[in-house]
């Protein structure tokens, strides 16, 4: 089975990407623990910051809940729920409240209807049925020499390369937002700008490393497939 082992084009393609993803998650880690230990002027905690943001940015009927874990912070459109994780919700810290005003940048997001958002929410469905199928119908095209099967295959991974592309701007814009909201309401002076940017844009390269991921995958999928017709 072609991907279940490594090949030249997981060397060529996949592995300089997921070097590139580690690297991006340690910087994120090394951030978020730098700037734990930074406290904010005015003593605001992740949830204080994230309710502000809210109330700032005219967003009405967003619960703010704790979640277990380490960043496990997101903001949930279903139950229009902001979750900030045990490092966060209390935390008067700069990255807390960076963290914290990023995922109340969603809820505003959501609120207003800004697209990449709802283009986002909307294929969710269609990107997990199709990173389940990808493998196995390119698998049983190769195996029984049917191009349609193997052609269905490399779109439904596609829709995961795609994912990852449309939540680029959602991320990128709820981080401007989290940051225009805390200088703007004067809950971070210049400084602490600074340190809360460094962390979203640590954050922000995650997600630029994921679709690095998805993309070289996908390119190692379409090389195996062009290797395999050129044997039959």
């Amino acid at each position: 089975m072609p991907f279940l082992y490594i090949d030249e084009y997981y060397i060529l393609f996949v592995l300089p990407a997921l070097i590139f993803a580690l690297i991006c998650q340690a910087r994120v880690n090394s951030v978020f623990k730098k700037y734990s230990q930074v406290g904010t002027s005015r003593g605001l905690d992740g949830a204080r910051a994230a309710y502000e943001v809210l109330r700032y940015s005219g967003v009405r009927g967003v619960q703010i809940e704790r979640v277990s874990g380490n960043l496990t912070d997101h903001f949930d459109p279903r139950t229009n729920v902001v979750r900030l994780s045990d490092s966060v919700y209390s935390a008067k810290t700069l990255a807390a409240v960076g963290v914290a005003a990023h995922e109340s940048g969603h809820a505003a997001q959501y609120a207003e209807g800004y697209f990449p958002m709802k283009l986002r929410a909307a294929i969710i469905p269609a990107t997990n049925i199709g990173s389940r199928l990808a493998v196995p119908l390119i698998l049983l095209g190769i195996l029984f020499s049917f191009p349609p099967l193997w052609s269905v295959g490399i779109i439904c991974f596609g829709l995961s390369v795609f994912f990852q592309l449309v939540t680029l701007p959602v991320e990128f814009n709820a981080s401007r937002r989290a940051l225009a909201t805390l200088r703007d309401s004067n809950m971070l002076d210049e400084d602490e700008l600074r340190g809360a940017k460094k962390v979203l844009s640590a954050a922000a390269m995650t997600y630029v490393a994921a679709l690095a991921v998805s993309l070289m995958q996908l390119l190692r999928l379409m090389a195996i497939v062009s290797r395999s017709q050129r044997r039959r």
